[in-house]
């Protein structure tokens, strides 16, 4: 584990959904430097976030989604960026409340909104400037 450098955190409570956007992520991946970790529940993200961290591991990008129990999209997101302001998030859902996702893009708390079901070119045409800007340096 120690050429890993970068990490993609996947959450949604549905694996189904976390095993797609795995194994999509991965083809646009250097393997052997990026690690896409997924959790279900966001509270475990919220707390592996900070080990990924302290392992000097950054992080590239963190996918959400928004319908979630214990921790919506809009709060987990709002706590990715309180404790890792510079950290990007991409909310990807089928059940977004509109407003709210209007007000999180207003307050640049996303990166982008991508309805589910999403088209893996869209979610790539996101994720590539922020993998390829970094794994060329």
């Amino acid at each position: 584990m120690e050429d890993i450098k970068y990490a993609i955190i996947c959450v949604d409570d549905e694996p189904l959904i976390l095993q797609m956007l795995g194994f999509q992520i991965e083809k646009i991946i250097n393997q052997n430097s990026t690690l896409v970790e997924s959790f279900e529940d966001p509270e475990d993200a919220l707390q592996n976030i900070q080990e990924i961290i302290d392992e000097n591991i950054e992080i590239l990008a963190v996918i959400v989604d928004y319908q979630m129990p214990k921790l919506n999209g809009s709060e987990l997101t709002r706590r990715i960026k309180k404790n890792w302001k510079e950290t990007p998030v991409i909310m990807v859902s089928g059940q977004a409340n509109s407003s709210d996702v209007d007000q999180l893009i207003s307050d640049k708390m996303i990166a982008a909104f991508i309805p589910k079901p999403w088209d893996e070119e869209e979610l790539f045409s996101f994720l590539n400037p922020l993998i390829s800007k970094k794994q060329e340096a």
